[in-house]
């Protein structure tokens, strides 16, 4: 472990941060594969961060490619207790318009072939996602928007569907009689592994068009996506860099996260495959000792 206690995972563009010195480049590796891409050890405000870029450098992995595990598993390697998401959404509500922010705080889940618990393998263990931000982060996360000058919105509900193909008009008509707040790709198979490994995680979502249930604005495309993010790149840096400065590094972590799995680790110890402790030591070592 290290002294690293904030991470931020996101786009590239978080590399242009004012302030941002970069230190290192740190390939980290687990028993769940490679992480997207080695992470980024650098210094904002003399405070140590870690960063990586969700979909590789270059934008190379689908959603469902990314190997979630391992992009969560590094963190916790590295010591981070304290995981800043920065992503693109669609806007399910015509009131949240492209360009604003959410701070979501509930997840419903559309996703269908991705691995997303770091359990299994002769050790069963039963996290809860009932709030499945840290709350602790909301309200941080939300006057850290307000004062870098953004539109954001608290609370929310974010439905995470597989990709990479966006929705369709059914699809999204069937989400907004839901009551979801906002769509993307990515977050909560994020979230739900952050949990597990005892990390607060939150999310800050940037709104970049909405879906293609709006009868008079144009379907969602790629291309216009793109364009709302690099538009927005500026203010999504200035957000994530009022967060860093609000978020201590030494934070008494007493919410829900930092516990998660103190009561659930279900297995016998005696039962526990003795290889399965080892992959998990960065885990589960504080309850299970090797």
């Amino acid at each position: 472990m290290s002294d690293i206690k904030i991470g931020v995972i996101g786009g590239s563009g978080l590399y242009q941060m004012e302030g941002l010195t970069v230190r290192e480049e740190r390939r980290i590796e687990t028993p769940f594969g490679d992480p997207s891409d080695v992470y980024v050890i650098g210094e904002l405000d003399g405070r140590p961060i870690a960063f990586l870029p969700r979909h590789g450098r270059g934008h190379r992995l689908l959603p469902t490619e990314l190997n979630y595990r391992a992009n969560i598993f590094g963190f916790k390697v590295l010591g981070v207790e304290q995981l800043i998401s920065v992503s693109a959404v669609g806007s399910m509500k015509i009131e949240y318009k492209p360009t604003d922010i959410v701070v979501p705080d509930q997840f419903y889940d559309r996703t269908r072939h991705r691995p997303d618990t770091f359990f299994g393998n002769g050790l069963v263990a039963h996290v809860s996602l009932a709030k499945p931000i840290c709350p602790r982060l909301i309200d941080l996360f939300v006057d850290a928007a307000r004062a870098a000058g953004a539109t954001v919105h608290k609370g929310g509900t974010y439905v995470c569907m597989e990709g990479p193909q966006f929705s369709t008009r059914a699809e999204s008509e069937i989400y907004r009689s839901h009551g979801v707040d906002v769509i993307g790709m990515t977050n909560f198979q994020e979230a739900r592994l952050a949990r597990e490994a005892e990390i607060c995680y939150a999310s800050l979502a940037m709104v970049t068009d909405y879906d293609c249930w709006h009868e008079t604005e144009e379907d969602v495309s790629g291309e216009a996506v793109m364009e709302v993010v690099r538009q927005n790149a500026k203010m999504s840096q200035e957000v994530a860099r009022e967060v860093l400065k609000r978020l201590p590094d030494d934070a008494e972590r007493n919410c829900l996260c930092a516990s998660a799995l103190a009561m659930s680790l279900i297995t016998e110890r005696s039962m526990i495959p003795a290889q399965t402790i080892e992959d998990l030591r960065p885990i589960i070592g504080k309850y299970i000792p090797g």
